[in-house]
């Protein structure tokens, strides 16, 4: 990393699991090696699994740690905070992190009772400056996501100090202009370099997956490809970089 610049992944990682039924192969462990090429400051992760019974009786090699802490790599701090509980686990979104955690917190952004949704909200220490990150995986439902992303307005307002450098990063399941239209009082912005498709993974042909950053200024945005990154999950990762002021 440049001492001037943060960077930023997000990736949804489909659970570290990709195919249906017997054809279905685990990917968790080449994803612990997707993850530290990333060689971000920061690692924003959805469909995270803490746990689920089913998958690690019939995968031999199924971790035994909750997947955020088997994905971190060595000095890194790893979140996990769960959306869903199913019949067999639950899973939820993580943050990996260079920096020191200070605090974090959960909100349930659960629109209807057929999708369970959430917010990971973290403060890191980076210089001795407060930074606070929040991860979202949105619904499904365009009308649902309308209502999330209000949601994540009055968040901000109600938890994040206005003069604080903010991060938010995620699955927002939506590549239209009504994200940036709906976090614009928050100041939130993202990069404006063209198209960045990260979803589906083996064609990409929208971007599902977004940085949007305040208190900071881009600097550029990459999208891995190839067949090494399509395999792990349906997303392809997304990694920012922002310029990070140096305190006087």
């Amino acid at each position: 990393m440049k001492q001037n610049t943060l960077r930023i992944a997000t990736y949804n990682i489909h659970k570290g699991v990709q195919g249906l039924g017997p054809v279905r192969r685990l990917e968790i462990h080449n994803l612990v090696l997707a993850v530290e090429q990333l060689d971000a400051d920061v690692v924003c992760l959805q469909e995270v699994r803490k746990m689920h019974r089913k998958e690690a009786s019939y995968f031999a090699h199924w971790p035994e740690q909750p997947q955020a802490e088997f994905l971190a790599p060595e000095g890194y701090q790893a979140v996990y905070r769960t959306n869903a509980v199913t019949r067999h686990g639950e899973h939820g979104n993580a943050l990996l992190s260079r920096w020191p955690v200070l605090t974090h917190q959960h909100e349930d952004m659960s629109d209807h009772r057929f999708e369970q949704r959430g917010l990971l909200h973290v403060e890191l220490l980076l210089e001795d400056r407060p930074v606070h990150v929040l991860v979202v995986h949105l619904g499904l439902i365009r009308a649902s996501r309308q209502r999330q992303l209000e949601q994540l307005v009055r968040f901000v307002a109600r938890e994040i100090p206005a003069e604080a450098p903010l991060i938010v990063a995620g699955d927002f399941n939506e590549w239209g202009p009504s994200i940036a239209r709906i976090l614009g009082p928050t100041g939130l912005i993202t990069h404006r370099q063209g198209r960045h498709p990260t979803f589906p993974s083996r064609l990409p042909l929208v971007q599902l997956d977004h940085v949007f950053a305040r208190g900071l200024d881009p600097v550029g945005v990459t999208v891995p490809q190839g067949r090494t990154w399509w395999r792990m999950s349906d997303h392809l990762p997304l990694i920012a970089e922002f310029a990070w002021p140096h305190p006087p």
